[in-house]
Formats: C-alpha cells, structure tokens, sequence
C-alpha cells in the first residue's frame, strides 16, 4: 500500500495566529460556545482529516484582558463531538501531573465507546506553575519529577484498560450472565506516586485503549514518546530539523522494540494561504499589526518558566545570551530549545522573534499560495521530516477552509492523502494497531 500523509487539525482559540480572536475572517462564535467546535470539526471531517485535537492547560493566562484563550475542557467537548461527527477522530489533552489515573482512565474508557472507537489521548506532564498552585502546590513540578510520575501514570493507566478482557461482557439475558468474572481482574499497583487497586469499572473500549498521542521534544520527552506515542506532535522551525527529530525518534521507538510504522510523526504547519504569494504576505502583515508585543513578552517568560524579559528592548537584535539555558528551564524545555535555536540560527530581534512566535508558538509557519504549500508538504513527507502535519490554521474558519478547498484536492491528485475515510477508528485512520488484551481470553 502506498504511504499516505496523516492530517490533524488543531483547534486553538479562533485560530493560532495570537490576533485570530481579532481578525474579521474569525468565527463570530464565542469560545464558549460548543457550536464553534462542532463546526471546526465537521469541517475538518468533510476535508477527511485523520483527527482534532484540542490542547489544555489548568490555568488561565495572566494576559487574559489582551487574548482570547480561554476555552472549553477539553474531554468534555469530545463527548460531544463524537455525537456531532462520524469518522473522524476526537483527540484531547490529559494531565499526568494533576489527574487521578483511575480518573483519566475511566473517561477516556467512556470516551471510546461513545464515538466508536475514534478517541485519542494527548499525554502532557503539567509546567505551569500557575497550574501547580491551583492543585494545592506551590510552585512549578520538576522536569524530572513530572516524567517519573508520568511513567507510572502510564503503567497505571494501561493496566487499567486492560483489567478486561476484550470477551468478558457477555450480557446473555436468558441465562442471567452479564460478564465473564474471571476475565476481569484488579491491577494492585503500588507504586512512588500511586495506589490503585483496580479493575476499572468499565469494559474495554473498541480501541482497546486511546491513541497515544505527545509533544514533548526535550531529551526525556523523545524517550518517553519512544516507549509510548503513537503519534507525535511536534515543534519544528526548519525542515533540517525536523528531519533530525524525525529519524531519532524512530530509532528510540526501534530500539524500545516497536515497529517504525507504529509511531506517526506530525510537525505542526500553520499555513497562511492565498492566491498569489504576494497576498499572503499582505495578510501576515496585517495580522501581525493586530498583535500586542507586551501580551507576547509576557508569552515568552511564560515559555522560560517566568523569566523576566522586560528590561530587553524591542529592535535591539538578540542572542543566545539574552536567555537561561533551556536545560536549566523547568517548564517547556523543548519548545525553550527551539526558540534559542532560532535566535542562534537567525538573530532577531525581540520584535521580530515575538512576531514569529505570535504565528504559531514556534511552530513552522509559511505564507503562499495552495501549491507552495502542497509543494511544502509534500517535500517533508518525502524526504524524512514527516508522516503527516498537525495543521494549525492562522484564522479559524477562513484558513481551515481554503486549505480543505485548495491545499487537500492537490495532495490528492499527487496520491499523498485519502479521498476517502477507509476505517472506522482513529487507529485505523492512523495505520496503527489495535493492542491485543492482556488476558488469554480461554477458549
């Protein structure tokens, strides 16, 4: 079968330009309203995307007067979605630093079985220490503390969706058996970070359990999506790069015993389209003129965990100097690596570095017409940088819309995307398998 590109669209606010919630092509819906959701993933689904995928974070923005991101909780908003949709898959963001396994693994359980099996889980150890405050801490977890919880949370979690065997609910009225006892067991984890008896209280999902999604980049991120992501979203500001993330992370995932293609690698694009390039151009313009250079200082010292950069001017070009070292950073650390690569790469200065940042939080952005952009596209599918892109657009729906209408039917007709859903599930959208039981169901 010849390899197809993996589309996911993510949705952010009314787009991921940080002016989108200003601009007049935006949605006139307000981020509270679950309609805006509905709409941006029926039409992800009519463009035959693989997945959406909603992002989280625990804590609101201390720049919440100039932005408009606030949304909904994120799981919640699946559970509607998988009404409002039928084929394509549903992802949302959980936190392995501030949710109970038992918790997160019942409803993502629930999750499955209500969309068909179309669910995907987008594993996150919390940064914020605006979030840490807000469950009882008093300040920001640790990079390593959060990934040593993390990897217990994914031992937890797994036994749980497979304390069910795939044949143990019978649900024979006649005889008067709902279950298979003996294929439902309890897990008796005790570990550093958690105690959970088990079983869940809920049979196995038609997936057997969510997609594995992650974003982490730092080195302790990769090695984790090694053992455990089965698609990846990551930041890549270049096509070198991303090229480099790429054949690392599938070798990891090789060296960890898994099959290459079990682990799909999806660099975030947010592509700015119009009919010339020169228009394109105009438009980036015009919405960066909407931007607030203070709401993106306040971003990035967000980005270095709270790092003061108020006494750096605006048009003084900068240089790796100007930032902590991404390795001391307990927030962010990949995403911190990727903007002090840039400045060593480009030496901008703060203006222009928040400009670029404003486009997509250190994402790659491009501005052109639809055939640049399939020629992008299509370039870093081939040539190792990526099984697929996380498509951020700038405006939602204005830029959602002419990549579905323009961008998609030429990946098509060049045979790298679907012109029809051909599974049922998110993993089969994905190419990926469907993980056997933990039982020997007996015969």
């Amino acid at each position: 079968m010849t390899r197809k590109m993996h589309l996911n669209l993510f949705i952010q606010s009314r787009g991921h330009h940080e002016a989108s919630w200003r601009h007049p092509d935006a949605s006139p819906l307000a981020l509270t309203d679950i309609r805006f959701y509905e709409d941006m993933a029926q039409r992800a689904e009519k463009g035959l995307f693989d997945s959406i995928f909603l992002a989280d974070q625990l804590a609101l923005d201390a720049d919440v007067g100039r932005a408009g991101r606030t949304w909904l909780e994120p799981i919640t908003v699946l559970a509607a979605l998988a009404r409002a949709t039928n084929r394509i898959g549903l992802i949302a963001t959980a936190s392995t630093t501030y949710t109970e396994p038992f918790n997160l693994a019942r409803q993502f359980a629930s999750l499955d079985h209500i969309s068909g099996g179309r669910v995907g889980w987008n594993i996150v150890t919390s940064w914020l220490a605006t979030a840490a405050r807000n469950f009882g801490g008093d300040g920001q977890v640790s990079h390593a503390d959060r990934y040593a919880r993390g990897e217990e949370f994914m031992q937890v979690v797994k036994g749980l969706w497979d304390s069910w065997a795939d044949d143990a609910v019978i649900d024979d009225r006649a005889c008067g058996q709902y279950a298979k006892a003996d294929h439902i067991r309890p897990i008796d984890h005790a570990g550093a970070y958690y105690k959970v008896a088990g079983p869940l209280n809920m049979p196995r999902g038609p997936q057997g359990r969510p997609v594995f999604v992650q974003a982490g980049s730092s080195d302790t991120g990769r090695r984790f999506a090694a053992r455990h992501a089965e698609a990846v979203f990551t930041a890549q500001m270049e096509k070198a790069t991303a090229q480099a993330f790429y054949a690392d992370l599938k070798a990891l995932a090789v060296a960890e015993g898994r099959a290459v293609d079990q682990v799909q690698i999806l660099p975030g694009l947010s592509p700015l389209i119009a009919a010339t390039e020169a228009e394109a151009q105009r438009q980036v313009r015009a919405l960066n003129d909407l931007t607030d250079p203070e709401v993106g200082r306040r971003r990035l010292s967000s980005r270095f965990g709270g790092h003061d950069f108020s006494h750096l001017p605006l048009d003084k070009p900068l240089s790796p100097e100007d930032f902590p070292d991404p390795g001391t950073v307990e927030a962010a650390r990949s995403r911190t690596e990727v903007i002090v690569g840039l400045v060593r790469r480009e030496k901008p200065t703060l203006r222009q570095l928040l400009a670029s940042l404003a486009g997509a939080r250190g994402h790659y952005t491009a501005a052109g017409t639809p055939e640049q952009i399939a020629d992008l596209m299509q370039g870093w599918f081939e040539d190792g940088a990526a099984d697929g892109f996380n498509v951020m657009p700038p405006v939602l729906p204005a830029s959602l819309d002419i990549f579905v209408a323009e961008v998609i039917p030429l990946l098509q007709r060049r045979g790298l995307f679907r012109t029809a859903y051909e599974g049922e599930t998110l993993r089969e959208h994905y190419g990926l398998a469907r993980p056997p039981s933990a039982f020997h169901a007996a015969g």
